[in-house]
């Protein structure tokens, strides 16, 4: 049974918590203890209930330990009962009120990590399952408890199929079991698996047989369920009346332990191995059986979530009486707040007509100065991006001809002049922006524009344009300055909602975005805040940088 490691460790758990729980100075909360006392008795839904109600008596007397205790007991409740999403979540709550620095809490952290490192495994996470068993294992006090962690860790790498790292635990864990025990033979177990799944060839049955020998000797009904259907599984090609022989063995085992999830993978082994007569009862029952699991674990779902409806509607109400209590106390008080509100409000009255002559003229040189960082980046995006694409236009076209370098040096000054007005004309602005693009592209550097069509800029305002061209001009000079990146991609992407306009490069990228913010990069953010639109910069995965921006299409004015 492959998931024996872990029924085990919970069965192991539900012992040591509801017996030996960690004992503390503060021992004050009722619910605390009946919620144990119920999992004793085995009514699971009453002990939810009751650690549920002991969390919000800690919540109160600002226990965080007794918060995350209560938290890490419901997440095992949920767990045996199925939930497994439902768990986690709890489970992952009581991290946040068990104190690693504090060693009362180690006990607790431990049980949790394995709970969580239990869920993960079953929900087929196995690198995160991994991670919690370390945790567990890092936090747990009780060499047994360390010895279940230590195995759950080995075959959740076997899972994983990191069969080496598998096998190096396990055999680093076998001498220090005692032979004959329990834990040697579920040790020895596990590891001839690793060894047979890391080598097809290798012949685990010796040691399997020996794991068998000991554990029905110790009667350990889970520890045979697993050696079974081991064997099940090893002689299933090789000798099927030998797998067949053992999935009966396991089946049976699985029945006199009650086990659901056991007796499903058994009759899973039993239906391809019997006769077709016999494989069609199987069939059935394994259709029951698993019908009945899914149903009863949907009902305990549903049963932990009523139980957390209920309990908060009764604290809801609770609080709502006790709001109403203390508005009535506190009618009075009002009285006397509204005439301080009065007198305040005729202070702050006083206080703000003197004021205001100091506000006016900080307003006035506060508009002096953003006009005047307006023309900055003007400045900024005309004249100082557009001598450099000049620069680069040359670069890259050493033919180029002075007529238009003349006229390019034109434009620039056209530009320049209009600043002042904030007008520049955008004429053809579709080949404009392409050959933009273009005079980027060289031998070195090749710049990709991938979707741009002459629709792209239907609909979008002239403003909005002119503020894209110097946006992407601007990327444009940056990735020519730093990036050293030898392919960029332009892609453009246009709905009825946004235009879209996706840069990626393979060059250096950028580290540490925020302490290298230049003023073209300040600029960039804020046209494109300006213009409610929305840009990212990410690192490319496969290197160099991603840079996506977003605009409302609908937008008129910048």
């Amino acid at each position: 049974m492959k998931n024996f490691p872990l029924l085990l460790f919970l069965f192991l758990l539900i012992i040591s918590c509801s017996k030996n729980p960690p004992k503390e100075k503060k021992e004050t909360n009722a619910f605390y203890e009946k919620a144990f006392d119920y999992k004793e008795e085995g009514k699971t839904d009453s002990s939810f209930l009751y650690f549920y109600k002991a969390k919000d008596v800690f919540f109160q007397q600002k226990d965080s330990f007794g918060i995350g205790k209560c938290l890490a007991n419901l997440a095992i409740i949920q767990e045996t009962k199925g939930d497994y999403f439902g768990s986690q979540e709890t489970g992952l709550s009581a991290l946040k009120y068990l104190n690693e620095n504090n060693t009362l809490n180690h006990t607790y952290l431990s049980i949790n990590y394995n709970t969580l490192g239990m869920l993960s495994s079953k929900l087929k996470d196995y690198k995160k399952a991994i991670e919690f068993y370390k945790k567990a294992i890092s936090f747990s006090q009780d060499s047994i408890n360390k010895n279940i962690y230590t195995t759950n860790l080995a075959n959740n790498y076997r899972r994983n199929k990191n069969y080496k790292t598998a096998i190096e635990i396990l055999s680093y864990s076998l001498p220090k079991a005692s032979e004959n025990s329990n834990s040697y033979s579920r040790i020895l177990d596990n590891l001839a698996l690793a060894k047979y799944l890391e080598n097809p060839n290798y012949n685990p049955v010796p040691e399997y047989q020996k794991a068998l020998k000991i554990r029905l000797n110790e009667k350990d009904n889970w520890g045979l369920n697993s050696t079974y259907a081991h064997l099940s599984d090893y002689y299933t090609e090789k000798e099927p009346d030998s797998a067949l022989f053992y999935a009966h063995k396991m089946y049976a085992v699985a029945k006199e332990l009650q086990s659901p999830d056991d007796q499903m993978e058994a009759l899973q082994k039993l239906i391809p191995l019997d006769n077709l007569q016999n494989s069609k009862k199987y069939f059935k029952i394994y259709q029951n059986l698993s019908d009945s699991v899914q149903t009863a674990r949907n009902k305990a779902k549903n049963q932990f979530a009523m139980i957390r409806y209920e309990t908060e509607k009764n604290k809801t109400s609770l609080l709502a009486a006790k709001a109403e209590s203390t508005e009535r106390q506190n009618h009075i008080i009002k009285q006397y707040i509204i005439i301080g509100v009065i007198i305040t409000i005729l202070i702050v009255l006083v206080l703000w007509f003197t004021k205001r002559q100091q506000r006016l003229q900080q307003e006035k040189l506060l508009e002096i100065k953003n006009t005047e960082l307006k023309y900055s980046k003007k400045v900024h995006d005309v004249v100082a991006n557009g001598l450099y694409h000049t620069m680069i236009e040359i670069e890259n076209q050493p033919d180029l001809d002075k007529e238009k370098i003349l006229n390019r040096i034109e434009k620039m000054y056209e530009e320049s002049r209009d600043i002042a007005h904030n007008r520049i004309p955008e004429k053809d602005f579709y080949s404009r922006f392409s050959m933009m693009i273009n005079s980027y592209s060289s031998q070195n550097q090749r710049i990709l524009a991938v979707g741009y069509k002459k629709d792209i800029w239907e609909n979008i305002s002239d403003n909005v344009q002119s503020e894209l061209y110097y946006i992407i001009r601007e990327i444009l000079v940056n990735m020519k300055k730093h990036s050293k990146a030898t392919l960029v991609s332009l892609k453009f992407e246009k709905n009825k909602k946004n235009i879209t306009i996706k840069y990626t490069d393979n060059g250096v990228g950028i580290n540490n975005l925020e302490n290298k913010k230049g003023t073209g990069i300040r600029n960039t953010e804020n046209r494109i805040e300006v213009m409610r639109g929305d840009i990212i910069f990410e690192k490319n995965p496969n290197g160099g940088l991603i840079i996506q921006i977003t605009i409302p299409t609908h937008l008129k004015y910048v």
